[in-house]
């Protein structure tokens, strides 16, 4: 029979298992949670870009031209809006058409590159790799992750939009609600603290969007020189694209290169190294000179919070993780650096 002893270890054994069982769950359940929550957080943070876009121009309106305050945010949306509607108004035709025949010449192009690697033994293995059930599977488990979002793609569009709207209409009701959560003695510095944010978060967004606006002019005049078809919409995606520093780039010079491809394997070097000299010069020579008053972000780190971002919270992860670094490190620097170095 059990002795007493042995009955009452087992019993402690057991609940320690159930306690152990209990205390993972709940682990799980928790990280479950903050994943969600952070979701919501990365909507926020890009609805404020929107807003902070809005009233940065409406800043440069005001300054500039001497218009008060009440007039130059609703100049700032309408311009913004104008400016968006006549470019396709002008270039739209022109855009639809290219966007179709490279949704034709794609295939085509891929095809082609693929017929180009079977004919050596290297291109052959690695074309076998690339198509196999594996890999597929991977592939396709990577572009899941990186386009799913909390509400679906169209639906977290439609809540950024509202989100910036309103934080565009009247953002110090935020703001202060966030500082009126804050212990009396702290209030001065959250306040403090968030205008910062405000600030390196507004310069941020203009070079960004000034480099955004280098990269789309000098690829689109490269693109013309070497007479490549669908200038317009490549040049426009590698603009847009370069919003996502390291991987933009990179995702947006690979249609480039594979259309360069239907003309010669000559046009496609042509077309890699265009790319590569644009973002040299970005990188390089726009940024720098943009960033002189900005956190210097190192890359490498930049680099490691776009993989943990992607990985975690998909594409909206890899394109707000600079912005999230921006503000992590404005976060350090005031409220434990400053305070280090007295």
């Amino acid at each position: 029979m059990e002795s007493a002893s042995d009955k009452k270890e087992r019993v402690s054994f057991q609940k320690k298992v159930w306690l152990a069982t209990a205390i993972v769950s709940f682990a799980v359940i928790f990280i479950l949670i903050i994943k969600s929550i952070f979701n919501v957080l990365l909507l926020l943070l890009a609805g404020a870009l929107i807003a902070i876009y809005f009233r940065g121009l409406a800043g440069l309106i005001e300054r500039k031209l001497r218009v008060p305050n009440k007039f130059s945010l609703p100049i700032s949306v309408i311009l913004s809006l104008l400016l968006i509607i006549g470019f396709f108004w002008l270039a739209g035709n022109r855009i639809q058409h290219q966007i179709s025949e490279l949704n034709k010449t794609l295939p085509a192009a891929i095809e082609k590159f693929r017929g180009q690697l079977e004919q050596s033994k290297i291109g052959q293995q690695m074309v076998q790799k690339a198509t196999s059930g594996d890999s597929i599977s991977k592939a396709s488990n990577v572009i899941q992750s990186f386009f799913r979002s909390t509400f679906g793609v169209l639906g977290d569009i439609y809540v950024v939009l509202f989100l910036g709207i309103f934080f565009t209409a009247s953002p110090k009701i935020y703001t202060s609600g966030l500082v009126a959560l804050i212990p009396p003695k702290g209030k001065d510095a959250a306040a403090g603290l968030i205008e910062k944010l405000g600030d390196s978060l507004k310069k941020w967004l203009k070079g960004q969007l000034f480099a955004m606006f280098v990269v789309f002019v000098f690829t689109a005049i490269g693109l013309l020189i070497i007479g490549v078809p669908m200038w317009l919409v490549l040049a426009l995606s590698a603009g847009l694209l370069n919003f996502i520093p390291n991987f933009g780039p990179l995702i947006a010079m690979i249609p480039a290169v594979l259309i360069g491809f239907i003309e010669g394997p000559t046009t496609a070097l042509a077309v890699g190294l265009l790319y590569i000299v644009v973002q040299v010069v970005e990188s390089n020579v726009v940024t720098p000179q943009i960033q002189q008053k900005l956190l210097q972000i190192p890359p490498a780190l930049i680099i490691i919070a776009q993989l943990f971002m992607g990985v975690l919270t998909g594409g909206w992860g890899l394109v707000l993780a600079t912005p999230l670094m921006v503000i992590l490190m404005v976060v350090v620097q005031e409220l434990y650096i400053k305070k280090q170095t007295g």
